[in-house]
């Protein structure tokens, strides 16, 4: 299919939602570039923009994870000069990138959407934590971004204790690309820098204090984004308070995230697959077809645990995940039934009334 919108192509448009556009012709397609409260800053090719929902379409989703995130693609009523319009509609997302919200509550936080590449941020020196960095990749594959590991902060440990976390990573099975650098000596930065594509669009994801900020100040060439100094232990005290979308000199989208060591999974399934994938390999090997790999006889997971093959403590951390996955998507799955019920019993009780 021709792509009908080459104007938007600097954005991260492509054939792929040109063949799910369903803007009227008169409307307006523009990218989510962050959301402030209750507006969206939007961005065409004319430039940036406020809107706001149409009521139509807050009254038809209700749901935090059905309104538009940063990354994604809206159709929006403007009229040709005004700085400000009015989102009715919500394209197709081709990737996501969500979690389960805070607190007891069992829902969809999306965090961006339509990323390319999901870039994990852990520093060397007090933020390395393969367990979270499963996590991260984890979510990530599921949305069907691709994922980089970058370590940073090289600057502040022995070059052998950089080695020994990159061994560590290679040994729980983990074969996604890992980069190393510091945004104090530069180190890296240049081989990362020629990473980044045109009309590509890159999420920085990590705790604070890792230095997400700081590269992406760098990456631009100016101090686009609020970044404070980092403590004496080298842990950031704050850094970017809130999703934006930016590009850069050289035609590549970057989103900044505000710190997140919190990051609950839910419905991964896929994800876990994917980033456990050396426990995925040995699976078909087992004795059962839906061996749990927890205590069944003839299970090739447990004998490479046993073995050495696979680190128990890898292991453990799958079993972690899933079990957190399932709860969460079987406690997201029942609430939805019970508010279609609700939703059912009330139109019942409505018609019952309209009756009388």
């Amino acid at each position: 299919m021709e792509n009908r919108h080459p104007e938007l192509n600097d954005l991260g448009w492509d054939v792929w939602f040109e063949q799910r556009v369903g803007c009227k012709p008169a409307d307006t397609i523009a990218r989510v570039a962050a959301v402030d409260r209750d507006q969206w800053l939007l961005v065409d090719q004319v430039g940036p923009f406020r809107a706001k929902p149409a009521g139509s379409y807050l009254h038809r989703h209700r749901l935090s994870h059905e309104m538009p995130c940063v990354g994604d693609w809206v159709c929006v009523e403007k009229q040709p000069g005004d700085d400000f319009g009015v989102i009715y509609a919500l394209l197709e997302r081709r990737t996501t990138l969500r979690r389960k919200s805070a607190g007891d509550a069992v829902e969809y936080q999306m965090i961006a959407a339509n990323i390319d590449y999901v870039l994990i941020v852990q520093s060397c020196h007090v933020d390395f934590n393969l367990k979270r960095l499963e996590r991260y990749l984890v979510m990530t594959r599921e949305g069907g971004a691709e994922p980089y590991i970058l370590l940073t902060k090289t600057d502040m440990v022995e070059p052998a204790v950089v080695s020994a976390q990159v061994a560590e990573i290679r040994a729980a099975g983990i074969a996604t690309p890992v980069l190393t650098l510091s945004n104090v000596t530069q180190a890296g930065v240049e081989e990362f820098r020629r990473l980044l594509l045109p009309g590509k669009t890159y999420c920085f994801v990590g705790s604070s204090g890792v230095g997400k900020s700081t590269l992406i100040n760098r990456l631009i060439g100016h101090e686009a984004l609020e970044t404070k100094a980092v403590s004496g232990t080298g842990e950031g005290r704050h850094t970017t308070v809130r999703r934006a979308l930016m590009r850069l000199e050289g035609g590549a989208l970057v989103i900044d995230n505000p710190g997140m060591r919190e990051f609950g999974i839910l419905d991964a399934e896929g994800g876990l697959g994917d980033s456990f994938s050396n426990i995925a390999a040995l699976a078909p090997g087992c004795r059962y077809r839906n061996c749990s790999h927890t205590s069944e006889s003839g299970c090739a997971v447990l004998a490479a645990v046993s073995s050495g093959e696979i680190s128990r403590a890898h292991y453990q951390n799958y079993l972690k995940l899933r079990k957190e996955s399932g709860f969460h998507q079987l406690s997201y799955a029942e609430r939805r039934k019970k508010e279609r019920d609700f939703g059912r019993y009330i139109k019942s009780a409505k018609g019952s009334l309209d009756d009388d």
